[in-house]
C-alpha cells in the first residue's frame, strides 16, 4: 500500500490519499476502472467507488463530490461504451489545483452563477466568495463537488449519498442536509434525485455536472452530436457569463434547438454575440416542460445523439431550466481516463436547474428554501440506441 499526500490549495487543507495496486484486471469495472484507485481517506472520511449494475449497463460513482465517474451503456453494435468524461483515480479528482474539474459532480450549494456573489436572505445582505469572472460559481471554490458524502449502497442499482453543509459554508446561511440518490433502472435510465432541508432560510440549487460524449471517443470534438432542447426561450448572458435578466426567443437564432441538429452547424457562428461571448454554448434554456411553477418530468426536456455510436440520450426533469455547456474551456491539457487528453468541445453538459442568478431575479423560479420545507430536484438520463 502506498501513501500519497496532496496539498489541495483550493481547499486550504491537506488530503491524505491511500491507494493500492491491484494485480491483474480481474477487479476492473465494465468501463475499465480499478476500484482500488478510488479507495482512500479525504478529510478523515472514507472515499470509495460504488458500482451500479443492471443486465446491460453499469454506472460508477465516487462519494467524493457525489461524482459520476463512468456510465457504460451498449452502442449500436452492442459494445459497452463509456459516455462520460472523468478520471480513473481519486488523486486527479481531489486535486483542485492541477486537475480542476466538475466532471460528474453533484453541484451545490448553488449550481451556476450568482451575480457578484451577492444575494439577500431574510432581509440581510450575503457576500459569497468570488471565483469566476467576478461571480460566485457552483457554490464557491470549495463547493460540494470537493466535499465527501456519506455513501450507502442500498442494492445493486441504487446508491444514496448524504452530506451535511454547516451554517456559513462558503458564507451560505443555514445547516443544510443534502441527499443525492442515484438509481440505474432496468431500461438503462440513470435516475437522479436531489433533496435538501435547512434550519435557516437559504438558497439551494443542485445539479449533476456530467460531461457527455456519446461516441465513446472523447479524444475528438463532440460537436457532431445532435442536440434537441424543448425550449422556446433562453436567458442571454453578458461577457462575464452572467444572465442579464432578459428572457429571449430562440427562433431565428443559433439558440434554436427545437428542431434537432448537430452542434457543429451553429456552434461556430461568432457573428451571434451570445456564442461569441461564451466561445460556444454555455447558456440556460427555459424549458417548455415547466409551466405554472411545476415541471413535468414525464416529458422530454432535451436529447443528445451520436451518429457514430448510435447512442441516444433523453433528459427528463422537474426543473425550469437546463444549462447546456459544450466544454469550451477544455483545451487538451487535462488528461482523463485511459490517459486521453480532452480537447475543446469534446463533451456536452446538460445541467437541469433553476435559472442562473435566480436569487437576484425575483420573477424567476425561486431557489429559496426555508425551515420546514424540502428541496427536491429530479433528473433522469435515459439511454437507448437508434
Amino acid at each position: 500500500m502506498k501513501n500519497i499526500k496532496n496539498i489541495l490549495l483550493g481547499l486550504g487543507s491537506v488530503v491524505t490519499l491511500i491507494s493500492s495496486c491491484a494485480g491483474g484486471n480481474a477487479n476492473l469495472t465494465e468501463s475499465g476502472l480499478d476500484p482500488a484507485k478510488f479507495d482512500t481517506i479525504i478529510n478523515n472520511k472514507k472515499v470509495q467507488l460504488y458500482i451500479l449494475k443492471n443486465e446491460k449497463a453499469e454506472v460508477c460513482v465516487t462519494n467524493f463530490g457525489a461524482r459520476v465517474v463512468s456510465i457504460c451503456v451498449p452502442n449500436k453494435n452492442n459494445a459497452p461504451t463509456d459516455v462520460v468524461l472523468g478520471f480513473d483515480n481519486i488523486s486527479q479528482y481531489a486535486d483542485s489545483v492541477n486537475s480542476p474539474s466538475d466532471f460528474g459532480a453533484a453541484i451545490g450549494r448553488y449550481a451556476n452563477r450568482i451575480n457578484k456573489g451577492q444575494l439577500t436572505i431574510d432581509g440581510k445582505k450575503v457576500q459569497l466568495p468570488i471565483n469566476n469572472y467576478g461571480h460566485c460559481l457552483h457554490g464557491g471554490p470549495s463547493g460540494w463537488q470537493y466535499q465527501v458524502y456519506e455513501g450507502e449502497q442500498l442494492n445493486d442499482t441504487t446508491l444514496r449519498l448524504v452530506m451535511n453543509s454547516p451554517d456559513g459554508d462558503n458564507n451560505f446561511p443555514g445547516n443544510v442536509t443534502a441527499t443525492v440518490t442515484y438509481t440505474l433502472l432496468s431500461d438503462n435510465t440513470l435516475d437522479m434525485k436531489f433533496e435538501a432541508t435547512t434550519d435557516k432560510e437559504t438558497v439551494v440549487n443542485m445539479t449533476n455536472h456530467s460531461y457527455f460524449n456519446l461516441s465513446g471517443d472523447p479524444s475528438k470534438a463532440g460537436t457532431n452530436m445532435v442536440l434537441y432542447i424543448n425550449a422556446d426561450k433562453f436567458t442571454p448572458a453578458d461577457s462575464t457569463f452572467m444572465t442579464t435578466g432578459e428572457i429571449r426567443d430562440v427562433y431565428g437564432t443559433p439558440m434554436d434547438f427545437t428542431k434537432r441538429h448537430a452542434l457543429y452547424e451553429t456552434i461556430g457562428d461568432t457573428t451571434f454575440e451570445q456564442i461569441k461571448n461564451a466561445k460556444g454554448y454555455d447558456h440556460n434554456w427555459c424549458l417548455n416542460t415547466y409551466k405554472d411553477g411545476k415541471g413535468d418530468d414525464k416529458k422530454v426536456a432535451a436529447s443528445l445523439y451520436s451518429p457514430e455510436s448510435g447512442i441516444f440520450m433523453e433528459v427528463f426533469t422537474n426543473e425550469p431550466g437546463i444549462q447546456v455547456y459544450t466544454g469550451n474551456f477544455l483545451d487538451g491539457t487535462i488528461k482523463g481516463k485511459k490517459g486521453i487528453a480532452y480537447p475543446k468541445q469534446s463533451a456536452v453538459c446538460l445541467e437541469t436547474q433553476k435559472y442562473p442568478d435566480s436569487p437576484n431575479k425575483k420573477d424567476w423560479p425561486s431557489p429559496y428554501l426555508k425551515p420546514g420545507e424540502k428541496y427536491y430536484s429530479h433528473v433522469a438520463y435515459k439511454f437507448s440506441v437508434r
